[in-house]
């Protein structure tokens, strides 16, 4: 969880500190940053959970 904040907060940041034509690749990337941080938290929670036999 403190991963996805963490970038959540980078994307806020490099959204700021760039200009307004290229906000939206920046936006892209951050949507892929945070679809994978809650893919790989998806991930870890089945790792944690799961019941191997």
């Amino acid at each position: 969880m403190g991963l996805t904040a963490w970038d959540t907060q980078a994307i806020k940041r490099m959204c700021a500190e760039t200009d307004t034509t290229t906000v939206g690749k920046v936006a892209t990337m951050g949507a892929l940053t945070l679809y994978l941080d809650f893919i790989n938290l998806f991930i870890y929670l089945l790792r944690l959970f799961g019941d191997r036999n």
